[in-house]
């Protein structure tokens, strides 16, 4: 009876305090919207359950595992921040999401837990950016709506093994045509 007793006990704290090592949810309340800013680049976002990769997943628990909008976000002012000339700032509010490829229901056991990689599925990002200068004025600005529709017929080799890999050279091909050609 004492064993019982005892474990029932066990059990209920574990299902109070929840399981030891929980996995954060990109959509959990308490994570911060925005980066700590210590360079030329503040990024924040937008809720993400609010983005086009939860809103419209075949899994959306899936889906919200992780932190991947952390993860693009510090990528975003990283590699923004290599090209951005001496003095100049960049403030990127991330406003949608969607992620390369897609969860399809009705795959056979645990098959919606599976990305698949599909044209269809193409990764977007979009954002709205203000971009000053030294002095402080407006350089540029505006909405962007970043979409690689053939980002499976590009080579990948730079990002082997990254979850993120197909956002990642997305980010890279928008500072290079846009931020990096500006600063020149």
């Amino acid at each position: 009876m004492k064993i019982r007793t005892v474990l029932a006990g066990a059990m209920l704290a574990l299902l109070v305090a929840g399981p030891a090592g929980a996995v954060r949810t990109v959509t959990d309340p308490d994570l911060p919207r925005e980066l700590e800013t210590t360079g030329p680049v503040q990024v924040s976002w937008e809720d993400p359950s609010s983005f086009s990769e939860l809103r419209g997943s075949g899994n959306r628990w899936e889906a919200e595992q992780g932190d991947w909008v952390n993860d693009l976000a510090e990528y975003l002012a990283e590699r923004v921040g290599r090209v951005l000339p001496e003095g100049q700032r960049v403030a990127i509010h991330i406003t949608d999401i969607d992620l390369a490829g897609d969860y399809e229901p009705g795959r056979g056991i645990d098959g919606d837990r599976i990305r698949l990689q599909r044209d269809i599925y193409p990764p977007r990002l979009r954002f709205d950016f203000t971009r000053t200068g030294a002095d402080g004025d407006v350089i540029d600005q505006g909405e962007r709506k970043l979409s690689d529709m053939a980002y499976l017929s590009r080579s990948n080799l730079r990002y082997h093994n990254d979850a993120l890999a197909y956002e990642k050279r997305m980010i890279d091909d928008w500072v290079a045509r846009e931020v990096a050609a500006a600063g020149r």
